[in-house]
């Protein structure tokens, strides 16, 4: 592996995106027809609505990603596209929609996801393990991720969680320590370790995070975030460019360079993640079905 710090891009105003970012649009016959059954059904898939570069890829896999608890969050991250504010009240006929959506879209593998319900005295966690049992019931042969929030660190909510057992929990520690207060603004660096080290330790098989580059962060926080990671049993990471959703979000620092994903990649490997997917247009459910094995 090489010594030498690989080189990064740092961003000027207006300065257009590096080629590797730029994406083709989704084709397929695949692809084509799931997306022909989310418009006719109106299926809410976050691949579709947050307007994911990877999104012919996955469904082509059998792959897609759907969003639980409403979509606004109670939490106001500086890197989210979410929108933030008071949640409406949650539906409980949720479970069975998303159910459904799975079914229509014969899909082979699942990511759940969800916004922050603070409001919530459960933080939203009976909404979650419904949503597994409701999917499991309509979906047996479709196996599972969820990306959960880190339900303040209540071990009763995660335990409701890790008690419908999913193939993969995941939960993002999304940036490094020194950057935590400014881009998670609710959120503690520690907190989502401890979640994703209490995961394992009641024998969740498989756990799994994610990083966003670009914020501003040295190469060795990088390292460092990528040990702490790893000494929190974590099976799984995925490694990612951050692209500002709006001028009102944080601005992007760097565009990492290929080079630099991929040293990081070698890193983790190293370390003893059972898988690592970085580059610039991975995100939090690339290549999901993968790391159920």
């Amino acid at each position: 592996m090489s010594t030498e710090t690989p080189s990064i891009i740092v961003t000027k105003e207006r300065q257009p995106k590096p080629k590797w970012l730029r994406v083709k649009l989704p084709t397929g016959k695949k692809y084509t027809e799931l997306r022909g059954l989310v418009d006719k059904y109106k299926l809410n898939t976050i691949c579709a609505s947050g307007s994911c570069p990877n999104m012919g890829e996955c469904w082509g896999e059998g792959t897609a990603t759907f969003m639980i608890l409403g979509n606004v969050c109670t939490r106001s991250c500086g890197f989210c596209g979410v929108k933030t504010g008071r949640p409406e009240t949650v539906d409980w006929d949720e479970p069975e929609k998303v159910s459904r959506s799975i079914k229509i879209m014969k899909i082979k593998h699942a990511v759940l996801t969800s916004v922050d319900r603070d409001d919530l005295k459960d933080m939203g966690s009976i909404m979650w393990a419904e949503t597994v049992k409701a999917v499991r019931r309509m979906n047996p042969d479709t196996t599972l991720e969820t990306l959960i929030p880190d339900f303040q660190g209540i071990e009763k909510h995660i335990d409701r969680i890790i008690d419908v057992a999913p193939e993969v929990v995941s939960h993002n520690i999304e940036t490094v320590k020194r950057l935590t207060r400014e881009v998670r603004i609710q959120a503690k660096y520690e907190r989502s370790l401890g979640v994703l080290k209490y995961l394992k330790q009641q024998g969740q098989r498989r756990t799994k995070s994610g990083i966003m580059l670009g914020l501003g962060e040295t190469r060795e926080e990088v390292i460092e975030t990528l040990h702490d990671l790893r000494d929190s049993d974590v099976d799984v990471v995925t490694i990612g460019q951050y692209l500002q959703p709006s001028k009102k979000h944080l601005p992007v620092k760097e565009f990492i360079t290929p080079e630099q994903f991929k040293e990081y990649e070698e890193i983790g490997l190293a370390l003893g993640f059972r898988h690592v997917e970085s580059s610039a247009l991975v995100r939090s459910s690339y290549k999901a079905q993968k790391h159920i094995n």
